[in-house]
């Protein structure tokens, strides 16, 4: 991990993988196949590219409730602690409907109304990620959404890991698929014999499962194009050193792309990050992964005053950043752009990843700038209500008329001014 100054720093962003030419190209003629011939397309793609031979591919009630059972009561503990936590959260981003009424008897307002279906896609294979079924179930829960289709992909035995399994059911969702990458996309936004189609489609996933994603938009809405993992770590010299690498490490075991960054005006501090973090690699199982990441993306930014370690922050404008200062509330307002922040030296990142109850499908590669983490309102629309009375039309009859005369269009109007003929 290399010390830098702010000068020399290269640019952190544009890692999200647009995929080459050919992959793109397949891309596209699986979500046709998917959407001429249904079940069948994508058990060929689940045997082709996950070497898994399946008749049916819905997950039974049966199998969830042996993953309940098999599992330590503990863990089964700590999931549902876990998913109260994150279900109280996003109770509270819950919007209403509003109307507002004047005196002339006009009404204006917004409706608020849940999507009828949303599709929730799990990575799978070898990992479990029940966090991930937390994450993005339980917020459209929250929202009233009536249906919520589950897919991820199966394992080489046919099955989906206990993990996931426990989380689904502990969530109470019934409609779940052994299916992944871009066909599990397809059917999810087109539908099949067996899978109903959804209007809106999240969950991270490899670069066939994005760029699927992307096709699919506009047919279906999508929560976003989710790059590699990154952590921005904020510190003074209040900061220690193997806390900060760690922190940085947690972030870099998940892709060899991911970023992990500490920003920081302390000269010592950064070189003892530097060789905590050459240390803590060598004992993680993950390593490879690890080392490429902080080699690759991996930076220790040391600046000259405060503000230019602010300013740095907000530049790059991290998935998660963490604030590890004397007084960390003090910078709370300086931050203009984070997807999650995590203030003080015992708010960890994987904290937020498992139990606090924040989101963690959060914006990456810049896109912090202008997007939220996923929540509640993702899956809900918002409708603009209008009831003017009788008395308001009058009164601005002739001036609505005006402006759509102005923008040359005549029947607009004429559709205000044909009114006219119920005062007469």
């Amino acid at each position: 991990m290399k010390i830098v100054t702010k000068r020399d720093r290269v640019s952190l962003r544009r890692r999200v993988d647009q995929g080459t030419e050919e992959q793109r190209t397949t891309v596209q003629s699986i979500l046709n196949d998917v959407k001429a011939n249904g079940d069948k397309a994508v058990l060929s793609y689940t045997e082709k590219f996950d070497s898994v031979h399946l008749e049916n591919y819905i997950v039974t009630k049966e199998e969830m409730e042996d993953a309940y059972a098999s599992v330590d009561g503990e863990f089964v503990e700590i999931l549902e602690e876990a998913a109260a936590n994150i279900r109280s959260f996003h109770e509270k981003q819950s919007s209403q409907s509003w109307f507002d009424t004047s005196e002339d008897g006009t009404i204006l307002g917004q409706k608020i109304t849940p999507l009828d279906a949303a599709g929730v896609y799990v990575p799978g294979g070898t990992a479990a990620y029940p966090s991930s079924v937390f994450m993005n179930v339980i917020p459209a829960q929250v929202a009233g959404v009536e249906r919520i289709v589950m897919v991820t992909p199966p394992a080489k035995d046919g099955k989906v890991p206990d993990g996931v399994l426990l989380a689904a059911h502990i969530l109470g969702v019934e409609d779940m698929y052994k299916v992944g990458g871009a066909q599990a996309i397809a059917a999810l936004a087109y539908g099949t014999e067996t899978v109903p189609s959804v209007d809106k489609i999240t969950g991270p996933g490899n670069v066939f499962v994005a760029l699927a994603k992307r096709e699919v938009f506009g047919d279906v809405d999508i929560d976003m194009i989710a790059g590699p993992s990154e952590i921005a770590v904020l510190a003074d010299d209040t900061a220690k050193a193997h806390e900060v690498a760690a922190d940085l490490l947690s972030q870099a075991e998940h892709d060899a792309r991911s970023s992990s960054v500490l920003v920081t005006t302390s000269q010592t501090l950064a070189e003892n990050v530097q060789t905590e973090v050459k240390d803590q690699l060598k004992s993680l199982p993950r390593e490879d992964i690890a080392r490429k990441s902080v080699e690759d993306y991996g930076m220790i930014i040391v600046c000259d005053t405060w503000e230019e370690a602010i300013e740095t922050v907000n530049e790059i404008a991290p998935e998660h950043l963490e604030v590890i200062t004397a007084d960390p509330f003090q910078e709370l307002g300086k931050i203009k752009h984070a997807g999650a922040i995590f203030l003080g030296p015992y708010s960890s990142e994987p904290v937020g990843d498992y139990f606090a109850g924040p989101n963690h499908v959060l914006p990456t590669n810049g896109t912090a700038r202008f997007s939220s983490p996923l929540n509640v309102d993702d899956f809900v629309k918002k409708s603009s209500v209008i009831s003017y009375s009788a008395q308001t039309l009058q009164k601005n009859v002739d001036k609505i008329a005006r402006f759509a005369r102005l923008e040359g269009l005549e029947a607009h109007a004429r559709a205000v001014e044909m009114r006219k003929e119920r005062w007469k």
